[in-house]
């Protein structure tokens, strides 16, 4: 059995970082004194005079970072994604999409990372805040090879961008840096023609567990990983539904207008398609551990199959 991955998807994110700032000096990271949770502590002291810290002010960090961005800067904000996507939500919306500037915002710890601080910290609704927001990409990468295959693209778009990370590490779901990645292109992670599963993020995980499982009871299942939300690879969406007609997305993040619902829409004019939508329920989640709470609402492997 291999070793369990102990490398946070946001490392991985400080590594690409330090590797391309060396070289571009415009490449600036911005933290809501988060640098820590962020991974980014050896950034800051390999390169301090391109970390901008602004203090616990999410709203200033996405404005500053806007306008350094019309500086020809190239700014990435690091902030917990349960306050990045709803306390600086109108500067989201206007300093960056309506201004269509370069800041990438990331949001860390996002999902149930921080279990059991409960509700005020869960990031239940980011999908559904920052994909209906024109001008904004919005993506969540499945493990840390996809993460800095991710961030490797991110520094030389100019594109606005909302990107979601886990707190902790995550197992793999690619073996290797051996595949192929593009901003807004799905990837197929196995082949199968009885059932289809759509997931995205920490999710591609357990559904790969749970398709494993199926394979022993001789039911093939497909699993797609959506790790771009926006822009979605509506095509890749299509051709893995139809393929089989029964289709479970699943996500880290409230049953309402996530992926599911993306992939609804998706699917809204086809015929014969049957899907169901698993997710966070429409309550008031439990707080514990991440574990723990992805165990009590289904979203394990086991629970899964």
């Amino acid at each position: 059995m291999p070793e369990k991955n102990k490398i946070a998807n946001s490392q991985v994110v400080c590594d690409v970082l330090i590797e391309s700032a060396q070289n571009d000096k415009n490449i600036l990271v911005l933290t809501s004194d988060s640098r820590g949770s962020g991974k980014l502590v050896p950034f800051a002291e390999q390169l301090p005079e391109q970390l901008v810290e602004v203090g616990i002010a999410e709203q200033n960090l996405v404005s500053i970072s806007a306008g350094l961005a019309h500086m020809r800067k190239r700014p990435f904000a690091v902030s917990p994604a349960c306050f990045l996507s709803m306390r600086s939500i109108e500067q989201v919306k206007v300093d960056v999409a309506y201004s269509h500037t370069n800041v990438k915002l990331i949001g860390i710890s996002g999902g149930i990372s921080y279990g059991p601080l409960g509700m005020s910290h869960h990031s239940a609704q980011d999908f559904a805040v920052t994909r209906a927001i024109p001008n904004l990409q919005v993506l969540c990468p499945a493990d840390r090879f996809e993460t800095k295959k991710m961030f490797e693209a991110l520094v030389k778009t100019n594109e606005p961008a909302y990107i979601r990370l886990g707190r902790g590490a995550v197992e793999d779901c690619y073996r290797d840096e051996n595949f192929s990645f593009e901003i807004g292109k799905a990837n197929v992670m196995r082949s199968g023609d009885d059932i289809t599963f759509i997931a995205v993020g920490s999710m591609v995980h357990e559904v790969l567990c749970a398709s494993e499982l199926l394979e022993k009871k001789g039911i093939h299942a497909e699993v797609l990983n959506v790790s771009s939300l926006k822009p979605l690879d509506e095509e890749a969406i299509l051709q893995a539904s139809k393929k089989t007609g029964l289709v479970i997305s699943v996500e880290e993040h409230s049953i309402h207008n996530g992926l599911g619902a993306a992939v609804a829409e998706t699917l809204s004019e086809e015929v014969g398609i049957r899907q169901k939508i698993l997710g966070l329920p429409d309550e008031l989640p439990m707080a514990g551990e991440s574990d723990e709470v992805l165990e009590y609402y289904g979203l394990c492997g086991s629970s899964l199959a």
